[in-house]
């Protein structure tokens, strides 16, 4: 305890060989109620409760039957998903591979493969009710080039939706400070009942990330004759 009375919280004993920036990170994981939450829950990951949060607010889950979850590693979200909808059928997909989560089919590959909408959906029993992304690109350090990738993933995820939901579904997936791109924005708008933004308690303060929430999927519409 500090002289105020005020815990400063713990800190990395030895930052030899290590950047600044690692040091921040660790001592952030450290001192993280989130983090202590996940592993006293049982979860992957702190992202678990972005879901929950998520899930608190837009009902997401209950009913689900079939869910995709894009960008599934290292498995939080997918873990959430088992516990509050234990009768869906879920599927994963991710560059990276994932520890085997019991009642999710999980697959290692690209979602921006040409192979990937088919492999996703062929492991459900009909076409998804929900499909989850918390995508993101790696990053390379260049903030518009950062931005305008994982733009792309989401713009990727937001069509496979509209392409592959059934009718009354939702898709949920993360963007950046700004929120959606007014291209995306006007295409979910378009095809779902109700398009909000969101940010979820667990997200860190000084993320910029954010959650565009669309729900109500209208199926897909012919164009006009």
């Amino acid at each position: 305890m500090t002289r105020a009375g005020r815990d400063p919280g713990k800190r990395v004993k030895t930052a030899r060989g290590r950047t600044a920036s690692s040091v921040r990170w660790l001592e952030r994981q450290l001192n993280d109620p989130y983090v202590k939450q996940a592993k006293a829950d049982g979860y992957r990951s702190r992202a678990a409760y972005k879901l929950i949060e998520l899930d608190e607010k837009f009902n997401l889950l209950k009913g689900a039957l079939r869910v995709v979850d894009l960008g599934v590693a290292p498995g939080g979200w997918a873990q959430v998903v088992r516990k509050l909808a234990p009768r869906a059928a879920v599927v994963g997909i991710d560059l990276l591979p994932v520890e085997p989560i019991d009642g999710v089919t999980l697959l290692e590959m690209d979602f921006m493969a040409d192979a990937a909408p088919a492999a996703l959906t062929s492991a459900l029993d009909g076409p998804p009710d929900l499909i989850l992304s918390d995508m993101a690109a790696n990053t390379v350090g260049h903030k518009q080039t950062d931005h305008l990738r994982t733009m792309g993933l989401v713009e990727a995820a937001a069509w496979f939706a509209v392409e592959n939901l059934e009718a009354g579904g939702a898709f949920v997936a993360k963007v950046l400070a700004g929120g959606t791109d007014a291209d995306l924005l006007a295409l979910l708008k378009r095809h779902f009942r109700t398009v909000k933004h969101a940010k979820p308690p667990a997200s860190r303060k000084g993320s910029s990330e954010w959650y565009v929430i669309a729900q109500g999927f209208k199926g897909l519409q012919e164009p006009p004759a």
